[in-house]
């Protein structure tokens, strides 16, 4: 969970891979640094409860504030702008041989943007042309 997912992450993971099966199709989303920090670091917590808001999707309906009880809400240590940068940047440092890796191979497709509903047909017609159509017994 979290916005670094995506396997593998690193060339030992990318390795254990190639021991059970042949990748014939990497994509790659390339999201710019500062959206993903923005987007991750916009989470905030109830403490008590558990409860998560997210200022862009569902925010409280006071800034700050948990809904129910009107207690304050916090930012958990890892979710705060700076962690999520060098978290980010960890990520990167680790994934980039496996990018170079599925790139030498000749197997990698990157999209970059920052909306899904934007990126998703260009993956979904990349997939559509590598994947044969299911037929249905009638055909």
């Amino acid at each position: 969970h979290g916005a670094c997912a995506g396997f593998p992450r690193t060339l030992g993971q990318a390795e254990a891979l190639d021991g059970i099966c042949e990748l014939d199709l990497v994509i790659s989303l390339n999201i710019p640094f500062e959206t993903l920090k923005d987007r991750l670091s916009a989470r905030w917590v109830h403490p008590a409860s558990g409860r998560v808001y997210n200022m862009d999707f569902n925010p409280p309906h006071v800034q700050g504030v948990d809904d129910l009880t009107g207690e304050p809400l916090v930012q958990r240590e890892d979710d705060r702008p700076e962690a999520v940068a060098a978290r980010l940047r960890k990520y990167k440092d680790a994934a980039k041989p496996v990018i170079e890796l599925y790139k030498s191979r000749g197997i990698l497709h990157s999209f970059s943007g920052t909306e899904t509903n934007k990126i998703w047909p260009y993956v979904y017609t990349l997939l559509s042309s590598k994947i044969p159509p299911i037929l249905s017994d009638e055909e």
